[in-house]
């Protein structure tokens, strides 16, 4: 069965790009087929125009940090020994015990964590001070690109605020590309440079940030947009999509526009729109505006509520044929 299908998406040096859509899309498939924890059955992933499939070296220039810190480190571990193992495991290096503990130094200095943190286990630290303790191993490789998946997700309201300003801090000054997952709108707002939208494993609208949100033209992300919580509305005045509330099975999407059974603009509330039932958007996506996966991208030209360089890193018209695990 395939998770993810035809996904090309680019991530420039130093800036951090923003992968969007409801859970079950393929955002967390896409992240893990770029580190090589799923398969990818056909494309390629790209660093600095090379595939990295069977380079190991050149994979470990792109790291991960998950949804839950506390699942993704080792609660034997301090958090000294924890970021050694990263420190020792950068590439062309052997340093010293010496350098090896002002590297630790300025790696808690990096995610604001005291030097008294260095000898805590990870059960004794808050949910936001894993996450943190996560990115510094993460940037202990000096990596190229990290790939944050819905970090904040796992995180009291009241932390997040407070990751997402750390995480915006350590790319400003560490010049690091950076992946970002999440389903949350308002958070990608905060903290992107550019928004991919994704869809039952596909890629449906793309631009950078101000331009998708003021103008979006695939309806999926004005349903997106629209459901964000405002002050002052009822639940009542949000547009949702005219068909069922839940995606279609993601192993048996419908023909045509994989959309199509929940657009607010489509077949269902407009009977000329018949094309969609039958013909993939996504031929011709290329040249529509954002690159929209929808025959009628150029019609939602109204304003929402809501320089070029080489790639760091890509994900080329890839497919990872698995079992996503939610």
């Amino acid at each position: 069965m395939t998770a993810v299908d035809g996904v090309r998406l680019t991530v420039p040096p130093g800036k951090i790009v923003s992968l969007v859509g409801e859970s079950g899309s393929g955002k967390s498939t896409v992240a893990r087929a770029v580190v090589g924890l799923v398969p990818v059955t056909a494309g390629q992933v790209l660093l600095d125009d090379e595939d990295i499939a069977s380079d190991t070296a050149r994979r470990r220039r792109i790291q991960m940090v998950f949804q839950d810190p506390y699942a993704s480190l080792d609660p034997r571990m301090t958090v000294a020994a924890t970021l050694d193992e990263a420190v020792r495991a950068r590439a062309g290096t052997r340093p010293t015990r010496e350098q090896r503990g002002q590297e630790i130094g300025r790696l808690l200095d990096l995610v604001a964590l005291s030097p008294e943190h260095a000898d805590v286990l990870p059960r004794r630290l808050s949910g936001g001070q894993r996450q943190r303790v996560a990115l510094a191993r993460a940037l202990a490789v000096r990596p190229d690109v990290i790939i944050a998946d819905e970090i904040t997700s796992a995180l009291d309201v009241s932390v997040q605020g407070a990751v997402l300003n750390l995480v915006r801090d350590i790319q400003a000054r560490s010049g690091t590309s950076m992946l970002f997952i999440s389903h949350n709108l308002e958070v990608v707002r905060y903290v992107s440079d550019f928004i991919a939208v994704m869809y039952l494993g596909r890629i449906v609208e793309a631009a950078p940030r101000e331009e998708l949100l003021a103008r979006p033209r695939h309806p999926y992300t004005r349903a997106l947009l629209a459901a964000v919580p405002r002050l002052g509305r009822s639940w009542r005045e949000i547009d949702t999509p005219s068909g069922d509330l839940d995606a279609p099975d993601p192993h048996h999407p419908p023909h045509g526009c994989r959309f199509h059974p929940r657009c607010p603009v489509g077949p269902r509330v407009n009977a000329s729109r018949s094309v969609c039932l039958t013909l993939d958007p996504q031929l011709g996506a290329a040249a529509r505006p954002h690159r929209a996966a929808c025959h009628f991208a150029e019609e939602h030209d109204s304003p929402s509520n809501g320089g070029h360089a080489s790639p760091a890193v890509a994900t080329t018209d890839a497919k990872t044929a698995t079992k996503e695990q939610r």
